[in-house]
């Protein structure tokens, strides 16, 4: 069951939820033709907090996070690299909290599946 306009959205199954928007190509690629699409449940006033679901193809990217932002892996394997060569793995069940201004890249091994909530 899906809700998202309940006083309280919310995605019942959302590791498997297909009902997915085509989000495009990922911008900034490096390597490969990374492709997004994902589900916004919730997005507040002057779009914080925004939170919804998130999957990726592979590829690889640059990455510079806006806000701190929230993420719990659900599916696949990915690796981001800071600025500083500080390399973050992440596989399902991995949170990580990406602090606003996290810069560096984003390299998809298989397609990601993301919960994510950006502040």
């Amino acid at each position: 069951m899906t809700n998202l306009t309940s006083s309280a959205p919310h995605i019942h199954g959302a590791t498997t939820y297909d009902d997915l928007a085509d989000w495009g190509a990922q911008p900034d690629a490096i390597a490969g033709a990374s492709h997004s699409t994902g589900r916004l449940l919730f997005k507040g006033p002057g779009n914080s907090p925004e939170t919804g679901i998130w999957v990726c193809t592979p590829g690889r990217w640059k990455i510079c996070v806006p806000r701190d932002e929230f993420c719990h892996f659900v599916a696949g394997r990915a690796r981001y690299t800071a600025v500083t060569g500080e390399v973050t793995e992440v596989e399902a069940g991995t949170c990580v909290v990406f602090p606003a201004g996290y810069e560096g890249e984003a390299e998809v091994i298989e397609t990601i599946r993301n919960i994510y909530m950006l502040a």
